[in-house]
Order: structure tokens, then C-alpha cells, then sequence
């Protein structure tokens, strides 16, 4: 049985995908009401902030829900390389088919497009995004660590695998391939050389 979302999490789903697929600047407020099939006062009720603020809690969740990914892949995998290519193998697969990247599973996909449009106009998401980003730097450090890489190689590696992955899925985007995140997959045991 599928679980029925309560009228906040609905603005918060659509305004996400939106943002995802489309942007920040493309997407206005009536068209997330539109979708989502709320009242205009229920946004405003939930996000007295208006966008600014459901762009942000749009960052966290997803944030948090890409954190939890890329946790279970490190622990479930032996090695950090096992881990880091399952992860990016899962990330390729939305980008098997273009109907499945306009699901719900965009939200496994990390947030190239808003970081990239709000880092220089939008100081308070600038900061969502530095957070998201450093959180699962943060989480490939810890299994690169625990697998015996010094601290300073664990944070240049975790930057690079990021880095990797961001490139990757704005490559996959522009393609509507998964080819370009496979290729990223094939590059991570030459990161990962000691």
C-alpha cells in the first residue's frame, strides 16, 4: 500500500522535480501548485519563504536521500572501489531510459543544474548545495579511511569522485545516455591507486 503524502510533502516533491529538470529561474510558483494539485494558500502556509525556501529544503532532502545511498553502498560494499562504482551504477541506471529520469527517481540524481544556476545570485542555496556536497565527501572519506587511505588522499579522492559524478550526470543529461557515468565507473580504480 502505498503511503498517502500529506499536502507539504506533495509542494515539496513537485517543486523538487521541477527544480531538478528544469532549474530555479524556470520554474514558478503557480506551476508548482499546478502539479502538485494544492491550494495556493497550503504554499504559503508550509513555505512562508516562498521558493527560496522550497528550493532549499528541496536541496536537503534530496541531500539527505542521496547521503543514504551513497551510506548503504559503502556499507554493503567491501572496498571503497566497490562502493563508488555500485553507487554511480545506480545513478547511470536512471539514465537508461529517458522515462525513468522523469520519475521520482530523479531524486537519487545529485543537483549539478541548481548549484551551478544559484551559486552566484543566491548566497542561502549556495550554501545548501556547499553542504550537500561536503556531506557525501564526507561519507566516501570515511569508507576510504576505514579501507587505509590517509586522510589527506581520503578528501582529495572523495572531492574527485564528486566532481566525477557531477560531470558525469550533466554529460548524461546532455547525451540522454548513461554512457558517460559508465565511463566515470571505469576511471574510479585509477583514482583509487595507491
Amino acid at each position: 500500500m502505498e503511503k498517502k503524502l500529506s499536502t507539504r510533502e506533495k509542494i515539496l516533491l513537485t517543486a523538487t522535480r521541477l527544480f531538478y529538470l528544469k532549474g530555479y529561474h524556470a520554474i514558478g510558483l503557480n506551476q508548482i501548485i499546478k502539479e502538485s494539485g494544492t491550494p495556493k494558500g497550503s504554499l504559503y502556509h508550509h513555505f512562508p519563504n516562498g521558493k527560496e525556501q522550497l528550493a532549499i529544503e528541496a536541496i536537503q532532502a534530496s541531500s539527505n536521500h542521496v547521503g543514504e545511498a551513497i551510506n548503504r553502498f559503502m556499507s554493503e560494499s567491501d572496498s571503497p572501489l566497490e562502493g563508488i562504482q555500485a553507487h554511480i551504477q545506480m545513478i547511470a541506471s536512471v539514465f537508461e531510459n529517458e522515462e525513468s529520469f522523469n520519475s521520482e527517481t530523479f531524486s537519487v540524481v545529485p543537483f549539478g543544474l541548481l548549484a551551478t544556476e544559484s551559486a552566484l545570485e543566491n548566497e542561502n542555496m549556495r550554501k545548501a548545495c556547499e553542504e550537500a556536497f561536503l556531506y557525501w565527501e564526507s561519507i566516501y572519506m570515511r569508507k576510504l579511511m576505514s579501507s587505509g587511505y590517509e586522510q589527506e588522499q581520503a578528501e582529495r579522492i572523495a572531492t574527485a569522485v564528486n566532481a566525477m559524478i557531477e560531470g558525469g550526470v550533466t554529460l548524461a543529461l546532455t547525451q540522454k545516455s548513461s554512457e558517460p557515468l559508465l565511463r566515470v565507473g571505469a576511471m574510479i580504480p585509477l583514482l583509487l591507486q595507491r
